[in-house]
């Protein structure tokens, strides 16, 4: 697997992975339902999408908007076995490992978190700052 530092260092020298970011709907839900919820999608995810040895829709089961996860996904290279295979050096034809799956999440969480997304939702009445 490919050490994360090393990857992040990477993704921005690629104007496809650059040009994710959270829309409004994508943020606003991240912040609504917080990240300790968000990492448990991730996870749910990648276990039922990403996991599998074999994928009947290898390279499209990852929609484009919907859900903070799925934006990261594009972002971090997350998307789909194709991807993990040439960005994190992740086989295809078989079953993540555990390791592999909890890699996959810390990748997509550091993407998010690297949306600079408040800790908590604002007060009430109060705008949140767009990208």
């Amino acid at each position: 697997m490919r050490d994360l530092d090393d990857l992040f260092a990477a993704l921005p020298r690629s104007r496809f992975r650059r040009g994710f970011s959270l829309g409004k709907k994508e943020r606003a839900y991240f912040l609504a339902k917080g990240r300790d919820t968000v990492v448990e999608h991730a996870q749910a995810f990648i276990a039922q999408r990403l996991a599998p040895a074999e994928l009947p829709n290898d390279g499209k089961q990852t929609p484009f908007r919907g859900h903070p996860v799925f934006i990261a996904q594009h972002a971090t290279a997350t998307c789909c076995r194709k991807c993990l295979k040439k960005w994190h050096d992740i086989p295809a034809g078989r079953l993540l490992t555990p390791e592999e799956q909890a890699h996959v999440v810390d990748a997509i969480m550091r993407g998010l978190d690297e949306q600079d997304l408040p800790l908590s939702a604002p007060p009430a009445g109060t705008s949140l700052p767009l990208f």
